[in-house]
């Protein structure tokens, strides 16, 4: 999800279409909190791991 994020993030950057842009922004931090909730062993979704 980080790496979609950062992807998305910069093709927005480079063609100008600020909907990509704040997609990518958004899904770099929700796959930034799964990874730090998953790290430290809290179950996401009922999974131990969201991936």
């Amino acid at each position: 999800m980080i790496l979609l994020g950062v992807i998305l993030l910069i093709i927005g950057l480079l063609v100008g279409i600020s909907l990509l842009t704040t997609v990518g922004g958004v899904l770099i931090v929700v796959g930034a909190v799964l990874w730090v909730l998953g790290a430290t062993g809290r179950k996401v979704g009922g999974r131990k791991h969201y991936f």
